[in-house]
Parts: structure tokens; sequence; C-alpha cells
């Protein structure tokens, strides 16, 4: 402590000894030299007034009357408000109402668009026109006096008097209740509201030889074209049997099913190889079906307008040819012991042919495109025929007496399909409007209406072989399982994906113990899932081009068909 105490003095006479010292009255004054420049004398009084006058210059917004500017100003001056405060709502000056032009405002400098648009016009048409500049005329002068010196949109004096005599002229000679009369013709041309309002109609003239000619051609064309638009294309019914014999040496027909064809076990597998080809058709297999329930012989429908049915179990051979359309053949459907069978073709035909003897029993149309046909699985009711149409209609015929007794019209696009359901009391149809409906029967009012905005067209439906699914193959890729039971509800812990099927309408079908759903695509795979998991169990690579139909063999359990655009049908 005494330390910092010493220490403490010691600085404080330092500061002391430091300071000037005062001085006293014996000490002499300081002299005081004046500095000497030998510059001249300047007065420097303007060039202070000019550097102010620069700087005041710089701070204060530009006058607009000024035509010159006398320095560089900065962009802040340029942009600065004229007079008052800055626009709160200007980006650079101009108010927002104020510009017509992204850079701000322009101004019409010296003639106005309509101006500018009579004076082009005239020109193009007279060839003439004023001169913006001053009161003088350029181009054609002769015509130029020749017309006055109009312009297109002017009419000349003369022209607007005339125009006005006249009129009033007319309403001198009118009866004032005609014009109160709409029935009149007076009242239309004062009321017109088009240049073609109100005219008269020429009076109706003899018509001269060639024109009554022609008029009749024309009329009966008309009709033929009404006729054939109304019935289907009519083509001459031809069949040909291939086989060696129509009956064998006991006398039973072709078509009869085998003694010994029967179920060999209850389990099915899926195919691993193929055993054979049949190839007929000259272009692409639309479908194929297998005779009912004994599947001893083959139903194929071509797109080179023929139907064939080929032996399963023998010769493997083409046993007969049906000729009936004109046209590709989209659907075929037996009836239920197969002695009959129905086609659909694009000629507008359904027809319905013995089996046997290939003779065409009716032919129905409505003069639109069956999709698909179906007879009523019940026995008693083999004699109607359900057709789902390209005009969104169902229609129902009797075949005994060719009568359309009922029409279901409640789709909003082409019907698809066509799948009986709940013993045959109901069925369900699909169609292009990507929704499915349920249908009683015989009553043409939808009881079930199912349509999601996700949902996609179901061209094609299978029923699974307990009755309680139907299988519907949806054009996003994936088969759909929906339940028939009251609710026709839509299965979604089932689905069945893998293939590609978008834009082609495959078939899809099951095997006949309800184990595996099988279905073609549109890479000519042939896909097999398991029902219980959902899984691929097995691809198969069956055609070029597209495989549109898969059928299961129904007795022999491991046998499979499919036919595609290829124009073959293969076995499994």
């Amino acid at each position: 402590m005494d330390s910092l105490q010493i220490y403490a003095n010691n600085s404080d006479e330092e500061d002391l000894s430091h300071q000037p010292s005062t001085p006293s009255a014996d000490s002499s004054p300081p002299r005081l030299i004046p500095s000497k420049s030998a510059a001249p004398k300047v007065d420097d009084t303007m060039l202070a007034l000019t550097a102010a006058e620069a700087r005041q210059a710089q701070s204060r917004p530009i006058d607009p009357t000024q035509h010159v500017v006398a320095f560089n100003p900065t962009y802040d001056q340029l942009w600065a408000p004229t007079y008052g405060p800055a626009h709160p709502y200007a980006k650079d000056g101009i108010a927002q109402g104020m510009r017509n032009h992204k850079l701000g405002f322009v101004e019409d400098a010296s003639i106005d668009s309509f101006v500018f648009d009579e004076q082009y016009n005239t020109f193009h048409k007279y060839g003439y026109a004023a001169d913006p500049s001053g009161s003088n005329y350029i181009g054609d002068l002769d015509a130029l006096q020749k017309n006055d010196a109009i312009s297109v949109y002017n009419i000349p004096q003369n022209e607007q008097k005339k125009r006005k005599i006249e009129r009033e002229k007319d309403e001198d000679e009118v009866d004032p209740t005609e014009i109160d009369n709409p029935a009149t013709d007076v009242w239309l041309m004062k009321n017109k509201r088009s240049p073609w309002a109100g005219k008269k109609e020429g009076v109706q003239t003899e018509l001269t030889e060639e024109q009554k000619k022609y008029a009749e051609e024309y009329a009966k064309k008309k009709e033929e074209k009404g006729h054939q638009g109304e019935k289907g294309e009519h083509v001459v019914d031809k069949t040909t049997f291939h086989g060696k014999e129509e009956r064998d040496y006991q006398g039973r027909s072709w078509i009869a099913p085998p003694k010994d064809a029967k179920a060999t076990n209850d389990h099915c597998y899926i195919p691993k190889r193929l055993v054979h080809t049949w190839s007929g058709h000259t272009k692409g297999v639309s479908a194929i079906r297998f005779f009912p329930k004994y599947g001893h012989l083959i139903l194929s429908a071509g797109m080179d307008t023929k139907v064939k049915i080929w032996d399963v179990f023998n010769s493997g051979k083409c046993m007969r040819t049906y000729m009936g359309h004109s046209k590709a053949v989209r659907d075929i459907s037996f009836c239920n012991d197969g002695t009959k069978f129905l086609t659909a073709g694009y000629d507008k035909n359904i027809k319905y042919w013995d089996t046997e003897t290939g003779q065409v029993i009716s032919t129905f149309s409505t003069g639109k495109i069956p999709y698909v046909v179906k007879l009523n699985p019940d026995e008693d009711k083999q004699n109607i025929l359900l057709a789902g149409m390209s005009d969104k209609k169902i229609v129902q015929w009797d075949i005994n007496t060719g009568q359309i007794t009922q029409e279901y019209d409640q789709h909003l696009g082409a019907v698809n399909t066509i799948t009986f359901v709940d013993n045959n009391r109901r069925f369900v149809t699909s169609s292009d409007d990507k929704s499915l409906r349920v249908w009683e029967f015989g009553i043409p009012v939808v009881i079930k209406y199912i349509s999601e905005p996700h949902m996609h067209s179901m061209p094609s439906i299978s029923l699974h072989p307990n009755t309680n699914w139907l299988a519907a193959q949806s054009l996003d890729n994936q088969i759909l399982i929906y339940s028939t039971r009251e609710r026709f509800q839509l299965n979604k812990k089932k689905r069945f994906a893998g293939h590609i099927v978008a834009g082609y309408a495959c078939q899809v079908n099951f095997s006949p113990d309800g184990r595996f759903v099988m279905s073609g695509d549109g890479e000519g795979k042939c896909w097999f899932w398991d029902w219980k998991s959902c899984k691929v169990f097995r691809t198969l690579k069956c055609h070029e081009g597209v495989c549109i139909g898969c059928e299961w063999h129904p007795l022999e359990q491991s046998k499979v068909a499919t036919c595609g655009w290829d124009g073959l049908i293969k076995y499994w």
C-alpha cells in the first residue's frame, strides 16, 4: 500500500512539471511573425458561389421545363417527383394508373390509330391517302378528284342525302298497322338483326327433267342407305365340313361328346409346355370357347370373318368353318348343351347357328355393332338372347319370335360385357363409361351402380366357380374382384397385377376349381395367379403380339387354350 501511495504522489509531481510556466511580470512579451506567400492575391468569391450553386443543383429535382441539363444528374434526381413528396405506390416516380407501357407512360405523338387505319385502308382501296404532315394528298390524284377525296369511312354528302330520302319514302308508303304486326315482312325489315333477315324466298319454279331425275335417284339411294343402316349387311351364309364324315358307324353326330370324357380329379395344375397349335385363321383370333361341360371341341372367332370349330381330343383338325359375316367376328357364345351358338360381328349382325349342320337358324340386328352376346343360362330360358351394343343399350330378343322383348338403356358408353349372377336372376354389365351396373333380369332399372373416379374401363369380366366373386379386367393393368352378394362391393384385399393390358380387351378366367386366376396380356403372355395369395404363379410366352383370349379346359385340369392376334390358337 505504501508503495502505491508513493507512486501516486510521483505522478502528480510529473503532471505539474509538464504544465507551461505562466509569464512573469519581468519576462519579455512573445513575438508574432506574420507568414508571407509568393502567390498573388486572388478574389475567390465567385468560385465559392459557383460551387455552392452546383451542390444545390445536384440536390434539387430536375425542372421538366428546362431543355438543357448542365450537369450529370443522379438516378434519384431523374426519378424524383417534380413537386411535393414521392408517390407512395409508384416504383419509379409514375403512379400505377398513369402508366400504359411497362417502361412508363407513352403518349400518342403524331397520328391517332383510327385516323391511321382510315388512311391506310383508303390508300389500299382507292390509291390515295391524306399526308399526316399537312393538308395535301399523296398517291393517285386522278382517283382523288374522281371520288371527291372521300375515305373508306366517309360516305359523300350526296350519297347520304339519297339514302335518307329513300328511307323516308319507304316509311311513308308503309301502313302503320303493318309495322306493329310481327307477322308481316315490314316488321321483319324494320327489326332485322342481320343482312339476311326478312328477305323473301324466291317463288318456287317447276323442276326441270334433269333435276327431277336427280331428285328421284337421290331419294332411292337414301332409302337404300337407310335400310342398310337399320339392319346389318347381308351376306350369303355358307358352311364347310372338314371332317371325314358327319356321322360315325354307330350313327352318332360328330359333335357328340366321347363316352369316356370325365374329370380325372378335382385338383387343377398350371400348364408348363405347348401341346398343340391350331392355325387356320388368316387374321387374328378374337375369342375362343370350349364346348360346354366336355371341352372336346373348341370354337374360335376370327377377324377374317370366319368362325371355326376344332377337334381337341383326337385329330386336332378343323371340323367345320362357318361363314356368315362380312366383317370381323367380335364375340361367340355357346348355348348350354353346345348344339347351337351365337356370333356377333362388326357387320352389325348377330347370328344363331346350328353347331352340327352349320345352318343359320336366325339373324338379329338393330343397325348397331354388337360387342357381346349371351344366352340366358337358365334351361327354361335358352330362347332369350342378350346383346350389348355400341349405342349404349343392352337389347333382349326372343329367339323363337325374333322380337325385341326388352331394352336396358342406362349406360353412357358402348356395352362390353354381360355376366349372369345370383342364380341367373341378375346380370352385371360393364361399359366404356368406366362403370359397372347390376340389373334384375327382365327389368330395365339399375339396382346397383358402381362408378368411382379412380375406376377404369373393364372390357372383360369372369365369374368365379363358387359364384361369389367377379373378376374384372381393369385397363389400369390389374384385375379387380367384386362380390356378387347383395352389396356388390370391391374386395380391396384381392387384386392381381403385373400384366400389361392397357388398351386391350384381354379375357380373364378361372381354373375349374377356382384356385387360379388367368389372363392374357398385350405382350403375348399368359399370366397365372394364385387366388388366395394373389401372387404371380407362372407366366407363359404364348403369342407374338396380343394374347387376347384364354380358357381353362372344363375336364382336363392342367390344360389351357389361348388365342392371339397372330391368328393362332395354342393348347398348353
